[in-house]
């Protein structure tokens, strides 16, 4: 207590004390952990390494090639009326979107997690869920054996996982490569959804709006962030990253959802876009 009282009275000695503490517990391990993955992902990328566990995502490159998408989150403003919407649709979805599966047979054809907190409460869902693929992030699935539906995915976590004062990300349309993190699985899913090929995708459930009451995604599972105060502004900046990288390629991404404050994108009416699908259909 004394050495520190007199560590403290020395503003000079004690700011150069702090900035070590920053590097030792912050900024080295981090360095570190990206370090190695830039090494991993070069080796897998230059084709050195053909046996890793992401080896199944280069099947889905450009499947869906100019086709559309949904993007479903959790947000509080979904309802299961807008999924029973989505049944003829091309659907991503993600986390405790299981919870709405007694309620309707609607089921999406991906479904995304990369928060080791939310897998561990739903990996019953998770085991049982029948859709084309699981893409999971690599720092949920660690095992080797990797089962028929995994497709395990790179996520650099940047310095997301310490503190610091900039929401900054990267975007990547190479989801075998690296997905960047984005504070959000919907962030890493626009990725794979653009490595897949789609040129259209709608956003639904993406409110960004985390409000004090708690009240934060459609199906309370007692899972709250404890940076939710910050949490619509990071993912918010993320979106713009995404925004930019579209507008480059010629790529739409349209937000559906229904009110939330994600203003990035131009917003568009969900029932508008399925019943402008239909007519055309009907047109043919």
């Amino acid at each position: 207590m004394i050495l520190e009282k007199i560590l403290k009275s020395n503003k000079l000695i004690y700011f150069l004390i702090r900035q070590l503490r920053n590097i030792q517990y912050n900024i080295l391990p981090t360095s570190i952990s990206i370090f190695i993955f830039n090494i991993k992902k070069f080796f897998r990328v230059m084709r050195f390494y053909r046996k890793g566990r992401y080896e199944k995502l280069r099947n889905v490159k450009n499947i869906h090639k100019g086709e559309r998408c949904f993007i479903v989150a959790t947000g509080p403003s979904i309802t299961i009326e807008d999924l029973e919407k989505l049944k003829n649709e091309i659907t991503f979805s993600m986390n405790s979107i299981c919870l709405a599966f007694d309620e309707t047979d609607w089921r999406p054809t991906y479904y995304g997690i990369q928060d080791i907190g939310v897998f561990n409460k739903f990996e019953q869902y998770i085991e049982k869920l029948n859709v084309e693929c699981k893409f999971i992030s690599d720092n949920i699935f660690t095992k080797k054996n990797v089962p028929d539906d995994h497709f395990i995915f790179p996520l650099n976590l940047l310095n997301h996982n310490s503190p610091h004062r900039k929401y900054r990300t990267k975007f990547s349309n190479n989801a075998f490569a690296v997905i960047y993190d984005g504070y959000t699985i919907t962030y890493s899913l626009i990725q794979l959804a653009i490595y897949m090929g789609f040129a259209e995708i709608y956003l639904l459930g993406t409110d960004c709006s985390y409000s004090s009451n708690m009240k934060h995604h459609f199906k309370d599972y007692d899972h709250v962030d404890p940076t939710f105060l910050l949490a619509g502004d990071k993912m918010i900046s993320a979106y713009k990253e995404a925004k930019k990288y579209a507008d480059r390629h010629n790529i739409k991404i349209y937000n559906a959802t229904r009110g939330g404050m994600l203003e990035v994108f131009d917003r568009v009416n969900l029932e508008d876009v399925i019943l402008e699908d239909y007519k055309s259909m009907r047109l043919q």
